[in-house]
């Protein structure tokens, strides 16, 4: 059996993630260890966050001794996912900061840059700042990319060595930015992100399609052919 400990409380992404993976790997969230420390994401870019996450978290279970309360022959891992929009017309913006884009405009507290004390923002603030931003940019230059890379690490049994294998899958999406929001599926920046070939954006389209053509599916089926290559044979 493999089980993968998504390391997210975001509900709409442990769902998304639960959805393009098949029903063999049993997959947990951070629902189910309310007590996991909180990762501080203050990489400069996606793959550092999110095999930050991933070490963190596969640490904590092993100091806790939790690993060893799997079922026999398991294996346990923990994924944890940094994903994000770049617009090309800000220069990659908002890029590692997607989440947080409309709190970065708040003054810090305590001390440091924006970035690292900004929380989560709201959907529909980070999509308004995105469309101010944008309110001059004509529609052939406003091309945008979603882009996820999902790092991999073992934590039962345990690695051979302290040092954690990091495995990363990266995927990307290309599209545009529409000028307004449209749709009511999904989340984040969903609503106004075309994908390339597409008339209608992510939230127009819904659940299914997206599943099959975001950078969070394109990663996740680069992971999936990873682990069922690996997953013993019965």
């Amino acid at each position: 059996m493999t089980i993968l400990l998504i390391a997210t409380r975001n509900r709409h992404k442990a769902r998304e993630i639960q959805a393009i993976l098949p029903d063999t790997f049993d997959c947990r969230t951070l629902a189910d260890f309310p007590d996991a420390p909180a990762v501080v994401e203050d990489a400069p870019d996606f793959a550092g966050n999110a095999s930050k996450k991933a070490v963190a978290l596969a640490r904590w279970l092993l100091q806790r001794g939790s690993a060893s309360a799997w079922p026999p022959g398991s294996r346990l891992f923990v994924l944890a996912d940094d994903s994000g929009l770049e617009v090309d017309a800000l220069g990659g913006a908002p890029g590692v900061h997607s989440a947080r884009f409309a709190a970065l405009d708040a003054a810090p507290t305590g001390g440091g840059s924006p970035a690292r004390n900004a929380g989560n923002s709201a959907d529909a603030a980070n999509n308004a700042k995105l469309l101010r931003l944008l309110a001059t940019v004509p529609r052939d230059q406003r091309t945008a990319q979603f882009r996820c890379v999902l790092a991999l690490v073992q934590a039962h049994p345990p690695p051979p060595s302290a040092e954690a294998e990091i495995r990363l899958f990266e995927g990307v999406c290309e599209g545009h930015i529409e000028f307004a929001p449209r749709g009511q599926s999904g989340f984040g920046y969903d609503p106004l992100f075309v994908p390339t070939g597409h008339a209608r954006t992510f939230a127009e389209l819904g659940e299914t399609v997206k599943n099959r053509l975001s950078h969070r599916a394109c990663a996740l089926g680069k992971l999936k052919a990873w682990l069922v290559q690996r997953e013993p044979q019965q």
